[in-house]
């Protein structure tokens, strides 16, 4: 009814024409990966990024289970997207001393919570908002390595005391992006911008005579950051398993 202020969305995969409304009118997308048990998916997290960049949204990395695995290689691919990050262990997840970490960046804000099922994404939720416990929570398959999901549908929670309100999702197996238009994901990186205005009309950013080589060369931007944006750019060409 009234103009929405960010939007986030997904296909089923990107081949797929239909897309799918994940959350809208929401600050912030806490994109929530266990370190071990499952296993990581960048490409899984990559495609939440432009999704997010694109419908307006900043992102949060919430990394789980720490205590199985270190968080060194995760938060060094991507170190160069200056992504505000939290690092929980299974002991801070079960406690709720991880919401308590959490919580200080979601005050004021609304945030949807979205994650590969399996990761501890729900549990963190009920840790946020401890009436609404009543939600169970599953565990990972033991063959296949994959979370059983606990949430059937996106559900808004208000937080006490802070005027934020956080939105749990269903858990997610594939990320599409059939709807993205890979022209608008430069906007998420304004020390890049600015130097596409030598590119060649409908540069993909990653072809000889993109400008943004001579730019970044040029000492105006890291050249982490422009290995990033060429990195979520091809994020829109690859499936999450590769």
């Amino acid at each position: 009814i009234e103009e929405r202020t960010s939007v986030l969305r997904r296909t089923a995969d990107d081949d797929d024409p239909y897309e799918r409304v994940v959350v809208a009118n929401a600050d912030q997308l806490a994109i929530v990966t266990a370190l071990a048990d499952p296993e990581p998916r960048p490409r899984l997290i990559d495609r939440c990024l432009v999704a997010a960049y694109d419908g307006g949204l900043d992102p949060l990395l919430v990394m789980t289970k720490s205590d199985l695995a270190p968080p060194d290689k995760l938060l060094e691919l991507y170190g160069a997207l200056d992504i505000p990050h939290v690092v929980t262990s299974r002991e801070e997840l079960e406690s709720g001393d991880a919401a308590d970490l959490v919580r200080e960046h979601l005050d004021g804000k609304v945030t949807a919570f979205v994650g590969h099922s399996g990761v501890g994404k729900t549990t963190l939720v009920n840790a946020l908002v401890p009436e609404d416990r009543r939600r169970l929570t599953g565990q990972v398959n033991a063959v296949t390595g994959r979370g059983r999901h606990t949430t059937t549908s996106a559900l808004a929670l208000p937080l006490a005391d802070s005027g934020g309100w956080v939105v749990d999702t269903p858990g997610v197996r594939s990320f599409g992006l059939a709807h993205i238009d890979p022209s608008r994901v430069i906007h998420a990186f304004p020390d890049l911008e600015p130097g596409t205005e030598g590119c060649p009309r409908a540069c993909s950013h990653d072809e000889p005579d993109c400008a943004l080589d001579a730019w970044v060369t040029e000492g105006h931007a890291d050249p982490a950051r422009l290995y990033s944006l060429r990195r979520l750019l091809s994020t829109r060409e690859r499936k999450e398993g590769d």
